[in-house]
């Protein structure tokens, strides 16, 4: 039979300490639990727990101790108080861990109860999970493995892009595009090939005669017709 007290659901000590605190019965029996509405057809493993502390006998009796305990209004007063009591009830593992017992962690806590009681891994993780609750109410906790930080090598960011710059061969072209003239050149003529228009414009005089006329006309066929 294990010496050390387990119970499926620790947190259910937890709760019953909390309405010790508040009000601590002369008797505490399994009935008492059971009308709290604690560890539903595990209200024994609680008293078990209750008695090993020693806040109450093997008949449900309050001690002097439990009461003393469990009067203390201060919070840091209650704390020293129980611990001193889970410190005694656990005096073997105390004895061969020291204060380093506040701080094991669950897997250590496992190895050791199952080791002291030849208890199985079930068991043992409930022992576990007992002393755990019973430490955490004398203001113990595990110490915790912080998670490392990530260093700055292992942050990547993105650079930002810069403008992309034209290439020499693109900007030559695009400064080629812009120098053109928009309107189009007349197409190039071959060589030879040239065409004259040329406009004659007469003004004849109103008082001139027919001969005057005809020696006008004369002249321009003359010096203008081929």
């Amino acid at each position: 039979m294990a010496s050390h007290p387990y119970i499926s659901g620790a947190g259910n000590i937890t709760q019953m300490i909390g309405f010790l605190r508040k009000s601590f019965p002369t008797t505490v029996t399994s009935d008492t639990v059971k009308k709290l509405g604690l560890a539903s057809k595990n209200e024994s493993y609680v008293i078990n727990v209750l008695q090993f502390l020693g806040l109450i006998d093997e008949q449900g009796k309050r001690t002097d101790v439990g009461h003393d305990a469990m009067t203390k209004h201060d919070e840091s007063e209650f704390q020293s108080s129980f611990s001193g009591i889970v410190k005694k009830a656990y005096a073997d593992l105390f004895e061969l861990r020291g204060d380093d017992a506040w701080t094991m962690n669950k897997d250590q806590l496992i190895s050791y109860f199952r080791s002291a009681d030849k208890t199985s891994d079930v068991i043992g993780s409930r022992q576990a999970g007992v002393f755990i609750a019973l430490r955490e109410l004398a203001g113990y906790m595990a110490e915790q493995s912080q998670p490392t930080p990530k260093t700055k090598s292992a942050i990547t960011t993105k650079p930002k892009s810069s403008p992309k710059k034209a290439r020499p061969a693109e900007q030559k072209a695009q400064d080629q595009v812009f120098e053109q003239d928009p309107s189009p050149l007349p197409p190039k003529t071959q060589k030879g090939d040239i065409a004259l228009t040329v406009r004659v414009e007469i003004n004849l005089p109103a008082e001139g005669t027919q001969e005057t006329y005809d020696a006008i006309f004369r002249s321009i066929k003359a010096n203008l017709y081929p």
